[in-house]
């Protein structure tokens, strides 16, 4: 009999452990996910106004996880924020740039990436967004207005030699065009940033996807798309943890009439 309990205690244990491995592996609680900022080099504690928010970063002056002096230093070609050199193979297209500037401006500014913010252990930040629903057209002009342009990896979040400071084309890399290193516009979006983008294959102004332009004179519309996929989230851990209530309740059953058996 004793062993019999044991047993039951166990598996009790192991159902529990299992519901609990089995949430999304989020930073954030659930009650988290509207209007924050990622823990990050150099983002804000909380989204506030910044009027001076700069160039492509001033669509997110009317609240912001980034300063005025983050949003000037991000237009440089070789900015003191990272030490990353658009040009590590030559001049970068100022079309092209455009997009790089633009997905930084979204990456430092944007309190609207909650649901897709996730713990790291990296020495210069905390969190990360990974597999924001990119809206299509913004990925694939991002890859018509970069494919002639040129670079050495297909991944840029490691890999460099940075042994002078500055990124650099590690030994044997050869500078190609972008085309070269990324075929389609999912390989450029998805690969670039170690997924930090899934294209999606809802279109701009669906409220479905996270848009890397948009017109602040008409709001931001990522804020709608945030709301919709922290309720999605919501909703399915509730249904996941109502399903292991039940499991757990039948088990328990179970295991009393063996044990009265």
């Amino acid at each position: 009999m004793d062993m019999a309990w044991q047993m039951m205690q166990l598996l009790l244990l192991a159902l529990v452990t299992a519901s609990g491995s089995a949430q999304p592996r989020s930073a954030r609680a659930r009650t988290d996910l509207l209007n924050v900022c990622m823990n990050a080099k150099h983002h804000k504690a909380q989204p506030s106004p910044e009027d001076e928010l700069y160039g492509q970063c001033s669509p997110w002056k009317k609240n912001a996880c980034c300063t005025a002096n983050t949003s000037q230093e991000l237009h440089k070609d070789t900015s003191r924020l990272y030490n990353f050199n658009w040009d590590h193979c030559g001049k970068m297209e100022p079309a092209c740039k455009r997009h790089f500037i633009q997905d930084t401006c979204l990456y430092e500014c944007s309190p609207n990436l909650g649901p897709w913010i996730r713990q790291v252990n990296q020495s210069w930040r905390k969190e990360r967004f990974l597999d924001v629903p990119l809206c299509k057209e913004d990925c694939q002009r991002w890859w018509e207005d970069c494919h002639t342009s040129h670079t050495c990896k297909s991944n840029w979040h490691r890999g460099w030699d940075w042994t002078s400071g500055v990124n650099k084309c590690p030994a044997g890399a050869l500078c190609l065009t972008f085309e070269s290193y990324f075929p389609t516009p999912v390989a450029l979006c998805e690969g670039l940033w170690s997924h930090s983008y899934k294209v999606s294959n809802y279109s701009r102004g669906s409220g479905r996807c996270i848009q890397m332009w948009f017109d602040s004179a008409h709001g931001n519309p990522n804020e709608e798309v945030a709301r919709f996929y922290a309720a999605v989230m919501h909703v399915n851990a509730g249904e996941m943890l109502h399903g292991i209530g039940g499991l757990l309740l039948s088990l328990a059953l179970m295991l009393q009439l063996w044990l009265l058996g």
